[in-house]
């Protein structure tokens, strides 16, 4: 039998993809981003263990406020480091008539994440920085395997919205919005591109876990801020 685990369940959602939508945010991520909200999902180890039915029945008892959009986004952690369990889930899904999505960092694409994004409707995907050099620092991992994914997103023609958290002194900069511009006149799966402020409501968090936050010192960014880089989209 197929489990997975999670981290957590919410019910309704309004940030996580098109219309109102169920979300599942799985436990574990390879990535160590400087910005992580969530470093309580990083560990593999944690979190509740479940199977794709259990939370399908949730997600069903929900389908009459999804509307014409919404459905079920799984989000983490990286929710394609437990692709079998993702698999069986949207599977049901599907089944029932109920649209998927998936957020995800792109950092990673093997054959059993491609058989997931076959039952895949939009994949929210989180294109950190333009450069090589702030995903290696600031990340853990190299620029060109989010590229290689949203390749291969493109070549499926699966909807996709690019998002990118504006930090101070990294991408808050007219060049950087451009190249996300760019990719999207690139990429026609791309269907929307979401500048997001940084916040840093989790620095409670990692004083729990006896985790330093790498941007404790950086300032939050004013919807002012993304509002005038927004201007270069």
């Amino acid at each position: 039998m197929v489990t997975g685990r999670i981290h957590s369940f919410q019910s309704l959602g309004t940030a996580d993809g098109p219309g109102v939508r169920a979300v599942v945010f799985m436990q574990g991520c390879p990535l160590r981003c400087a910005c992580c909200h969530n470093p309580d999902t990083w560990d593999f180890n944690r979190g509740t263990e479940v199977t794709p039915d259990e939370i399908f029945r949730k997600i069903k008892r929900l389908k009459s406020y999804f509307g014409e959009e919404g459905g079920v986004t799984v989000s983490g952690g990286e929710p394609l480091m437990q692709p079998e369990f993702i698999k069986e889930l949207f599977t049901l899904c599907k089944t029932d008539g109920i649209t998927t999505a998936i957020d995800t960092s792109g950092c990673v694409l093997n054959d059993k994440i491609k058989e997931v994004l076959n039952l895949t409707d939009t994949v929210l995907l989180d294109y950190k920085y333009v450069t090589d050099e702030l995903y290696k620092t600031k990340v853990g991992t190299e620029k060109s395997k989010v590229d290689e994914f949203l390749s291969y997103l493109n070549s499926r023609n699966i909807d996709t919205w690019l998002r990118q958290v504006i930090i101070k002194d990294l991408n808050n900069n007219e060049n950087s919005v451009k190249v996300l511009k760019e990719l999207k006149q690139k990429y026609p799966c791309i269907k929307k591109t979401e500048l997001l402020p940084f916040k840093k409501l989790c620095i409670e968090k990692y004083e729990k876990l006896g985790i330093p936050f790498p941007l404790a010192e950086t300032p939050e960014t004013s919807k002012k801020e993304i509002e005038e880089l927004e201007k270069y989209l």
